[in-house]
């Protein structure tokens, strides 16, 4: 048989499908020739006139009856209401009835204005009537009305937008029957619609709820795209959008990843096929298009059927139950051959048990999935309830020119390893009390055991919170204690000059300059006046400068390793007047290149400073006058600018 007979007749099922889902409808929901669209669930639904959002027609009348559980009552919620107003609701309105059938009784008729806004009208039982009368009128879009069931408090409308809300985050109830035939939307999961989208028919779209039974939402607003794509998903098909300032995406249980044909996680031996297509082209190169090949992106051909005259199908085993919750598809993507299914059936079963069908929504109705429309676009629909099954089959109903797929599925583990530890993380054996509570030991051993051991688990890692701390400080302090010790010795220890201040404790001075000749190679220590309080830079109280900040410098020691003793300038005296003398008195020795920390403390009797001296005068000069030739190894201090160089040549 041709695929073309083929489809043809897959299209009279598929007719006859559409013919007995209406007659059903029209037999247990809805009555007249004034009825537009309609889908009525047991818990939610919506109806609307004929031909809206369009002028309804002069003349017909629609009835929708309406049952839910016998405790609840049934809530209805307008989404738009526009019902030309002639003479008083008497030609064109609609009635509400409590009941259904000849014991009915009205509660409420409206035309006009008579509903605005968000308006909710609630009938007394589980039963309600909807009559809709049109007569002559001229204008009038009619109305679209949603309802649910008493104890859902925060239903919507399939004409509610994204836009509407300005919440980051809400959870509304969509009622069954938005997949409309208007109002549209712009964008697909994971990225996201375009806030001017209708919520809820992008609900089904992203397969969140089902078309037939409605359900909650959890939206969460973002920033906008700049772009939206184009998709179809579950007969909803997204147009492409332009930039938005916000965007809306749903939150879900996360049960929507790929479970393994693109990525290959599914093997070559866990697909199977009914037939194969394979020929040998004019070139004579032979082609095999078999099951291993119908993997989702993966380039080259598709799997394809050999036969076109009897059931073909595509079998896909998971190794062990898995939860399934959607399907993508796509035909052939080479663009040479123009192979798709436009529309299939899903079957699956367990380990050892038979095929079943997945049917639509409180029906025995096999469910006929849409499929692709061309060779390349994916077409992905969700499973609303979930599959929970081993092996999953493709059954394709109609397809063009050739059955070809290529497929991915989507869910997760049928048990979340989270969910699987759950309940040991709440067991009470883990935390230890003062009074641990009393089981009988013949139906809790495992707790009776465990309470025996949690105390001294417990005391072993407080003591070792208490000792580790006190360790590391201990540990702390003793390096700490060393580091210092170190830094101190250091200190003390001699520097390795050879003019270094703490020398000074260990050597004596040359004598000052004192009226009258001194022997050359005479020495002597300036004599310790206990008023004087000398003291050097450690402390040791040896010589001070003055507190007046008069500065005396002694010569320092010669660098050799003996002890060698400065010599003193020979001068004579006698030929200079007193104040001369006191001048050259007070002058001081310095090595040369020495720069060495001042030493301060009381003025020294044996070194008085002479008056006319400016205070704090620290310069040290050589003679103006010839130097007296000396041995290289003697020249270590400089002769005091105050003394005239033609007395230390006479005296040379």
């Amino acid at each position: 048989m041709e695929a073309g007979t083929l489809r043809g007749k897959a299209i009279r099922k598929l007719g006859i499908f559409f013919y007995l889902l209406t007659t059903l409808s029209r037999a247990f929901g809805q009555k007249g020739d004034g009825c537009g669209h309609t889908v009525l669930g047991p818990e939610s639904g919506t109806f609307a006139s004929i031909n809206y959002p369009q002028t309804y027609p002069n003349n017909t009348v629609c009835e929708w009856e309406i049952r839910v559980q016998p405790s609840q009552t049934i809530i209805f919620k307008f989404g738009d209401f526009d019902i030309e107003d002639s003479t008083s609701c008497h030609l064109s309105y609609l009635r509400l009835y409590n009941g259904i059938g000849p014991g009915r009784s009205e509660f409420g008729k409206y035309c006009g204005l008579g509903i605005q806004g968000d308006m909710v009208i609630e009938s007394e039982n589980n039963e309600a009537t909807v009559q809709f009368m049109s007569g002559i009128h001229v204008s009038g879009r009619g109305f679209l009305v949603s309802y649910s069931t008493s104890n859902i408090s925060d239903l919507i409308t399939c004409l509610d937008k994204g836009s509407h809300f300005t919440e980051p985050e809400f959870s509304k109830y969509c009622p069954a029957g938005c997949l409309t035939p208007f109002g549209d939307i712009s964008g697909t999961i994971p990225h996201g619609y375009r806030d001017s989208s209708l919520l809820c028919m992008a609900a089904v779209h992203a397969g969140v709820v089902s078309n037939f039974l409605g359900g909650r939402i959890n939206v969460v607003l973002s920033k906008g795209i700049p772009y939206y794509e184009s998709t179809l998903a579950n007969n909803v098909s997204s147009k492409l959008g332009p930039l938005s300032a916000s965007l809306f995406t749903f939150k879900t249980n996360g049960c929507y990843g790929t479970l393994g044909m693109e990525s290959g996680v599914i093997g070559d031996s866990q697909i199977n096929a009914s037939s194969v297509l394979q020929w040998h082209d004019p070139s004579g190169q032979f082609h095999v298009w078999g099951p291993e090949k119908a993997r989702l992106k993966k380039p080259g051909s598709p799997w394809a059927a050999f036969h076109t005259d009897e059931p073909q199908w595509l079998q896909i085993d998971l190794k062990k139950e898995k939860k399934i919750t959607g399907i993508i598809t796509t035909g052939s993507t080479l663009g040479e051959y123009s192979f798709y299914v436009s529309a299939y059936r899903i079957l699956s079963r367990h380990e050892g048990q038979d095929w079943k069908v997945y049917k639509e929504a409180n029906s025995d109705l096999d469910m006929i999935f849409r499929g692709n429309s061309n060779n390349y676009q994916e077409v992905r629909n969700n499973f609303i309830p979930p599959i929970v099954a081993r092996y999953i089959q493709i059954n394709p109903v109609e397809w063009h020119q050739k059955a070809a797929l290529k497929v991915e599925l989507l869910g997760c583990q049928l048990y979340q390893p989270s969910l699987a530890r759950a309940p040991s993380q709440s067991l009470p054996p883990l935390r230890s009390t003062g009074n641990p509570p009393k089981f009988v030991e013949t139906t809790f051993p495992s707790v009776v055991k465990n309470n025996s051991v949690t105390p001294k688990v417990t005391k072993d890692v407080a003591l070792a919170a208490v000792l580790v701390p006190v360790l590391v400080m201990v540990l702390t302090t003793l390096i700490v204690v060393l580091v210092c010790g170190w830094h101190w010795r250091n200190r003390k220890k001699p520097v390795t000059g050879p003019y270094s201040l703490p020398y000074w404790d260990q050597v004596e001075y040359a004598q000052p300059l004192v009226a009258g000749s001194l022997r050359q190679g005479s020495s002597f220590k300036p004599e310790e006046d206990p008023e004087a309080g000398y003291s050097d830079p450690d402390g040791n109280g040896h010589y001070d400068a003055p507190v007046s900040e008069i500065y005396h410098a002694y010569a320092e020691p010669l660098p050799v390793s003996s002890r060698e003793y400065a010599t003193p300038i020979i001068m004579e005296i006698s030929g200079h007047p007193t104040g001369t003398l006191v001048s050259a008195a007070s002058c001081t020795f310095k090595s040369v290149g020495s720069t060495g920390p001042s030493v301060m403390g009381n003025p020294s009797t044996l070194s008085p400073r002479t008056e006319g001296a400016p205070s704090g005068q620290a310069g040290y000069d050589t003679p103006k006058g010839t130097v007296i030739p000396m041995p290289a190894e003697e020249l270590g201090y400089q002769v005091p600018n105050s003394v005239p160089h033609t007395s230390a040549t006479s005296d040379a």
